[in-house]
């Protein structure tokens, strides 16, 4: 398994994930409520791994520019399409990984990965890359599942067997912690973290972390 079977997975998954409802409407709107109060106008916004573009859609208009990538192309076609019909200015969507960007030299003011880091097989690598693409003081927003606190079946039993069939796609295992870890160690201030779930037993912390 590679980047290369990654991005297959979610091609063939991608017309199935743009029918299904976001499973908890009210956290999803905290968090896009959350993210645009850190948004300015003058920001230039990159979004790494936006699916079939809804957050890009929702929060574009309230910055300078925002570049949504996903390693999906079918992903980022439907995406095009939504944003062909919305009309939303600034916005552009593209396929690309973090280190694809990072060779780039790209620099902006804020990094978005929402759902997005556990999904990445160089964990350590992405945040460092994402770290050299933010601008001094830059922002780095997330909120992805932390698999490691969740249930011990789920992914020692279920996952593996999900992905052995290719109903799955790759998924790296940590708990908050040490995520946070990571993010510090890459060079990262946590300014917040948050739970967005109306319940408060989500483990998919709202992470705000600042380039230091």
């Amino acid at each position: 398994m590679n980047t290369a079977s990654d991005a297959g997975f979610w091609d063939r998954s991608a017309h199935k994930y743009a029918a299904t409802p976001v499973a908890d409407q009210p956290a999803y709107a905290r968090t896009l409520e959350r993210t645009r109060a850190l948004l300015g106008r003058q920001h230039r916004v990159l979004e790494l791994g936006c699916g079939t573009g809804s957050t890009a859609l929702t929060l574009a208009a309230s910055v300078e520019a925002y570049l949504a990538t996903d390693i999906s192309g079918e992903m980022i076609a439907i995406a095009r399409d939504r944003h062909a019909a919305a009309e939303v200015p600034g916005l552009d969507f593209r396929v690309a990984t973090a280190e694809q960007l990072s060779r780039e030299a790209l620099l902006v003011d804020v990094v978005l990965g929402f759902n997005y880091l556990h999904l990445v097989r160089d964990l350590p690598g992405t945040l460092r890359r994402t770290r050299a693409m933010l601008a001094e003081e830059g922002l780095f927003i997330t909120k992805t599942p932390c698999l490691g606190d969740m249930n011990p079946l789920l992914r020692w039993a279920l996952l593996p067997a999900m992905r052995a069939i290719g109903k799955a796609p790759f998924v790296k295992v940590f708990r908050a912690s040490e995520l946070c870890d990571g993010l510090v160690a890459a060079g990262f201030e946590i300014l917040t973290i948050e739970s967005h779930s109306g319940d408060g037993k989500d483990n998919r912390p709202f992470i705000v972390a600042r380039r230091t």
